[in-house]
C-alpha cells in the first residue's frame, strides 16, 4: 500500500506554471513567424533561412548540458536554481526584440546575419530559464499523480499562451504593419516583438519565485567542460526510459515544429489569407487543447501516462494525415482536424513533461540524486532540437519545390509544385514523425508501481514544498 506524498501548494503550482507564459511563447513565436519574416519580409532564400534557424538551434544542443551541469551546481552551492533563470528571464526579452529589429534598407545578407546573432544570444537566454524550470517537477513534488497534477496547471497555461501568442502575434504584426491589405512589415514584426518579448519576460519572472531556496552546500569541485558532454550522455546510457521518453517527445517536437512553422505558409498561399487565417488556425489548435488539457490527466490517472500518451499520439498523426487532402481540396474544412490535433496535442504536452520527472526519480533511486539538471539540459536540447528541425526541415521542403522568396510589399505567385510542398510539411510528413515517435514510445518501461514504490521506499519525505525538505531531496 503507498502512501501519498503531501500535496503541493496551489500557490506553488500556480507560480511554476506561470513559466509557460514564456516557455510557450517562446516555443510559438519563431517558430511561426521567423521564417516567413525571412523569406517574405526581409528577402533571405528559404535555403538560408534553414541554415540560420538550424544553426541558432544547433547552438541550443551545444549550450543545454553544460547549463544542465551548472544548474546542478549552482543548485548545491546556493541550494537554489533560481539565479540561472533569473538571468534568462532578464535577458531575452532584449534578444528577442532585437532578432526583430533589423535595420531598414539592409541587404538579405546583413539582415541574414543579424537575425543569426540574436536569435543565437535569444535561445542561449531561454535555456538558461527552461533548462533548470525542466528540472524543478522532480523537487517540487514526489509522487506519481502528484506531478500530472503540477504538469496539467502548466500546460493549461501553456496552450493559453500558445494560443495567446500564436494568434496574438500575427495580428500584432498586422496592427504595426499598419498597411490597408494587411501586408506585414519590419516595423510591424519590430513591435510585436517588443510586445511579445515583454509578456514572455513576466511570465518567466513570476517562475523564478517557485523555485524554493533550501540549505547552502560546500560548492563541489569544479567540472571541466567535457565532463557536462560525457554527463549528457551517460544520463541517456543508464536509463533506458529516458532514452525511450526523449527520443518519442524529440520526433514529436519535429512534427509539431514543422506544422508549427508551415501554419503562416498554409494560410498566406493554401487559404489566401495571411493573417486572420493564421489567427483562425491557431484558435483551431488551441482552444480544444486548453479544454482537453485536465482530461487527458483524469485518463492518465485512470490508465496510466504512457498509454494516454500513445492515444494522444495517434489521434495527432491521424489528423495530421488527413490534412494532405489541402492539396486538391483547399478550404476551411481543414479547421476540423487541426481541431482535434489540438484536442490531441494537450496530451501530447501534458503527459511526457509529466513522465520526465518520473524517470528523473528513477535514476535517482537506480544511480542517486543530483543528475536533475543534467537530465533537463539534455532535454530541453531534444526538444529545441525536435522544434528547430521541424522548422528547417519546412524550409528545406520550399527550397526544393520551388518555393520563391521576397521583400516586404514585393507581389509572388508560388508554383503548384511549391504549394504541395507547403501542404505535405503540413500533413504527411509530420504524420510519419508521430507514427515512428509511437514505436519509441512502446520502448518506454516505468508504470505508476515503479514511481509510488520508490515514493515509499524513500526514507526522505518528498512532495512537501517547504525549502528545507525540498533542499533534502535534491541531495
Amino acid at each position: 500500500m503507498t502512501t501519498p506524498s503531501p500535496r503541493i501548494r496551489a500557490s506553488v503550482i500556480a507560480r511554476y506554471a506561470a513559466g509557460s507564459i514564456g516557455t510557450g511563447g517562446f516555443g510559438t513565436l519563431p517558430g511561426l513567424v521567423l521564417a516567413i519574416y525571412l523569406t517574405d519580409t526581409l528577402g533571405v532564400a528559404a535555403i538560408w533561412a534553414s541554415v540560420i534557424i538550424g544553426t541558432a538551434k544547433l547552438w541550443d544542443v551545444v549550450i543545454d548540458p553544460v547549463i544542465g551541469g551548472r544548474s546542478d551546481r549552482s543548485l548545491a552551492v546556493t541550494g537554489s536554481r533560481r539565479r540561472f533563470m533569473l538571468i534568462g528571464a532578464l535577458l531575452l526579452p532584449v534578444f528577442f526584440i532585437l532578432t526583430f529589429a533589423v535595420l531598414p534598407g539592409v541587404g538579405p545578407v546583413v539582415a541574414g546575419l543579424w537575425v543569426l546573432v540574436a536569435f543565437v544570444l535569444t535561445a542561449t537566454a531561454f535555456s538558461l530559464f527552461q533548462v533548470p524550470y525542466i528540472a524543478l517537477p522532480a523537487e517540487l513534488v514526489g509522487d506519481y499523480d502528484g506531478r500530472t497534477r503540477l504538469l496539467s496547471a502548466r500546460v493549461v497555461v501553456l496552450t493559453i499562451a500558445i494560443l495567446l501568442f500564436g494568434a496574438g502575434g500575427p495580428m500584432l504584426v498586422k496592427l504595426f504593419s499598419g498597411t490597408a491589405d494587411g501586408t506585414a512589415t519590419q516595423s510591424g514584426y519590430l513591435g510585436m516583438a517588443v510586445v511579445a518579448g515583454l509578456l514572455l519576460g513576466l511570465g518567466m519572472l513570476v517562475a523564478v519565485t517557485s523555485a524554493q531556496r533550501g540549505p547552502r552546500a560546500d560548492a563541489p569541485p569544479r567540472i571541466p567542460l567535457g565532463r557536462y558532454y560525457r554527463d549528457g550522455v551517460e544520463a541517456l546510457r543508464s536509463s533506458r526510459p529516458f532514452r525511450a521518453l526523449l527520443l518519442t517527445f524529440l520526433l514529436q517536437a519535429l512534427a509539431t515544429g514543422m506544422m508549427l512553422a508551415g501554419a503562416a505558409y498554409v494560410a498566406k498561399w493554401v487559404l489566401r489569407d495571411p493573417i486572420d487565417g493564421t489567427t483562425f488556425l491557431f484558435v483551431a489548435l488551441i482552444a480544444p487543447a486548453l479544454v482537453c488539457a485536465p482530461v487527458w490527466a483524469v485518463i492518465s490517472r485512470r490508465t496510466g501516462k504512457e498509454w494516454a500518451f500513445g492515444v494522444a499520439s495517434v489521434l495527432f498523426g491521424l489528423a495530421a494525415l488527413s490534412l494532405v487532402l489541402l492539396v486538391w481540396i483547399p478550404g476551411p474544412w481543414l479547421y476540423a482536424p487541426v481541431a482535434l490535433a489540438g484536442a490531441a496535442y494537450a496530451g501530447m504536452q501534458t503527459l511526457p513533461m509529466a513522465m520526465l520527472p518520473d524517470v528523473i526519480s528513477d535514476d535517482a533511486t537506480r544511480n542517486g540524486p543530483g543528475r536533475a539538471g543534467v537530465f533537463g539540459g539534455v532535454w530541453t536540447a531534444g526538444e529545441t532540437t525536435g522544434m528547430a528541425l521541424g522548422a528547417v526541415l519546412l524550409t528545406l521542403v520550399l527550397a526544393l519545390t520551388g518555393y520563391q522568396e521576397a521583400f516586404a510589399g514585393q507581389v509572388v505567385e508560388q508554383s503548384a509544385n511549391a504549394l504541395t510542398g507547403i501542404v505535405l510539411s503540413f500533413s504527411i510528413v509530420p504524420a510519419i514523425m508521430i507514427g515512428v515517435s509511437l514505436w519509441a514510445l512502446s520502448r518506454y518501461p516505468l508504470r505508476r508501481g515503479d514511481i509510488d514504490g520508490a515514493v515509499v521506499a524513500s526514507a526522505v519525505p518528498v512532495g512537501d514544498i517547504t525549502a528545507a525538505d525540498t533542499a533534502e531531496e535534491t541531495r
